[in-house]
């Protein structure tokens, strides 16, 4: 679906995926798969900064289960 904006630029509707994210039981990681759950029916331009946020995230988790 699309539609003009003022400026009369064509402008794309978002519309959800809707993809079921499914717990994975370790809070660290469920929190992240909420921020990308988040972001379903959001233009792509705000996506950049949760991914790298969600990998900062996933990688922060990673480490610290080799430090256990």
């Amino acid at each position: 679906m699309s539609g003009t904006s003022e400026g009369g630029t064509r402008v794309e509707a978002v519309e959800p995926l809707g993809v079921e994210l499914l717990p994975t039981g370790h809070p660290g990681v469920d929190a992240g798969l909420a921020r990308l759950e988040a972001l379903d029916g959001v233009p792509a331009e705000a996506h950049v900064a949760v991914y790298e946020d969600v990998h900062q995230r996933l990688a922060d988790t990673l480490a610290a289960l080799d430090q256990e």
